[in-house]
């Protein structure tokens, strides 16, 4: 087991033996208490982690492994509830771990990489909370800490865990918020660099962080480097426990539904845990009423009322309103639709609920045959959805209904694999809607980059990719250019 020694500015007092603790006495050590610990905060059992934390203080008042493992805990409580009034709270505790820190040993590889990823924990909910300018302080003095930790103990490999992630993020933002990035910090990278410092950090498999690890792993396969079945794979082999852990269930139904597996994604969430001594976890619910919604279930609205009564955060309300209004909207009820999008108010920049705020803002409904295509194809229910969209007297379409037909179409075509109508579809969405608000000539043209990546055609990518990054849309365009920059890397 490692041991990190620490000098600590003033002895303490020992709460167990009342004896005097000594600066020098201080180590981390990740021992069998503090690993199930670490456990029980992976399970979100957060109250009864809370509970032995504080005794494993009080048992154990040198080994600072308990601030490591306080981090995780305040994360994790921020992220599943979302309440900024708790975060005000917690914000206290982050410094007091970041000052019982800083005055460590720095001859041990732990020093660096703790504080790390303190700040790295601090930094995504700075990112949650929309307090960007915050978010990259943290994330620059957290990626100081690692490359400087890689450089004086090459063979601590936990560093490349958070370096890789750091790098490969970093290298999938466009060129045009660059200068943000260099601005306000040192971070640099690219995302072979990431995935390669990632697969050095697999290879440690007595790490106690091994399963967080592979899980980020596949995280970083499914978003950065475009590869949803590779990243499924990698999680469906773990054994993971979905109908007992929630963070499990999280993960499985999300790599199922990004990989087109809406069926197992559905079961996977109908058995997820409820009760127990698990936190609550109401995006659960979200996810849940997604997976319904794209089969066409109109019952689908009762679980995003369950997210919208249970979150206490702000984010993700608007969209599950949204949806709500959908899931009326499907069963013929355009009364209940204009009900349900009454109650946005915005009030959240996250790209979902940009998004229906910006749908209410029309007052017009969707389509609803196209919505009804849109959402098979997102549940990989391509066959209906090719035939709903064969219903459809294109004619009859508003100019702006005809440009998503054609875009539909497309992403249809393409998830049959009929990829040269597929790109036929998406270039006439770019031609005919590059100047238009909406996303789909920034989405077609990403789309048939990744068609023409697959086929193996690079010069073709390249030029798609490029096209997606020359289109600005009014919506999701952040995270379209974001893929197809991590794209253009890729085709190089």
């Amino acid at each position: 087991m490692l041991v990190l020694a620490f000098s600590a500015s003033p002895a303490t007092v020992s709460a167990r033996t009342n004896e005097m603790v000594l600066p020098s006495d201080r180590h981390y050590t990740m021992s069998p208490q503090a690993k199930a610990i670490y456990e029980r905060i992976m399970a979100v059992e957060l109250d009864g982690a809370q509970t032995d934390l504080d005794q494993f203080r009080k048992r154990y008042p040198t080994n600072l492994a308990a601030e490591h493992l306080e981090s995780y805990l305040d994360f994790f409580r921020l992220y599943l509830n979302g309440d900024e009034r708790i975060d005000e709270r917690l914000s206290a505790r982050f410094d007091r771990r970041i000052d019982a820190l800083e005055d460590g040993e720095t001859n041990s590889p732990y020093y660096r990489y703790v504080l790390a990823e303190i700040r790295l924990h601090r930094s995504l909910i700075h990112l949650r909370f929309e307090r960007h300018l915050s978010a990259f302080r943290e994330l620059n003095k957290a990626h100081k800490l690692l490359r400087d930790n890689a450089k004086i103990f090459p063979d601590f490999l936990p560093t490349y865990k958070d370096l890789g992630l750091l790098h490969a993020a970093v290298g999938s933002i466009p060129p045009q918020y660059k200068w943000g990035v260099e601005l306000f910090s040192s971070l640099n990278g690219t995302i072979a660099e990431g995935r390669e410092e990632i697969r050095l950090a697999l290879s440690d498999e007595s790490s106690p962080f091994l399963l967080e690890t592979q899980v980020l792993s596949a995280f970083l396969e499914l978003h950065l480097a475009g590869e949803p079945e590779a990243a499924f794979r990698q999680i469906n082999k773990l054994g993971l426990s979905p109908k007992t852990n929630p963070v499990h269930c999280f993960v499985m139904a999300n790599l199922a539904m990004r990989s087109g597996r809406n069926g197992l994604a559905l079961q996977t969430l109908e058995d997820q845990p409820r009760g127990g001594e698990a936190a609550d976890f109401p995006y659960l619910d979200f996810m849940l009423g997604l997976a319904k919604l794209r089969s066409l279930d109109p019952t689908a609205r009762l679980y995003f009322q369950s997210f919208n009564v249970r979150y206490a955060g702000r984010h993700f309300k608007e969209e599950a309103q949204q949806k709500i209004a959908w899931a009326y909207l499907l069963g013929g009820d355009t009364d209940g639709y204009h009900k349900a999008m009454s109650r946005i108010g915005g009030g959240s920049k996250a790209g979902g609920d940009q998004n229906a705020a910006m749908e209410a803002a029309r007052q017009r409904p969707p389509q609803a045959d196209l919505l009804k295509a849109r959402l098979l194809f997102d549940g990989n229910y391509c066959t209906r959805a090719r035939a709903q969209l064969q219903q459809i007297d294109v004619a009859a379409l508003t100019e702006n209904e005809q440009l998503e037909y054609y875009y539909r179409t497309g992403r249809v075509l393409d998830g049959l694999n009929d990829y040269d109508a597929a790109i036929s579809f998406y270039l006439q969405t770019v031609r005919t809607g590059r100047n238009n608000p909406a996303f789909y000539a920034c989405k077609s043209a990403l789309q048939a980059g990744l068609i023409e990546e697959k086929r193996g055609n690079k010069a073709l990518a390249r030029k798609y990719f490029s096209e997606c990054l020359s289109i600005s849309p009014a919506e999701y365009k952040t995270g379209l250019h974001i893929l197809a920059k991590s794209g253009l890397d890729r085709v190089q």
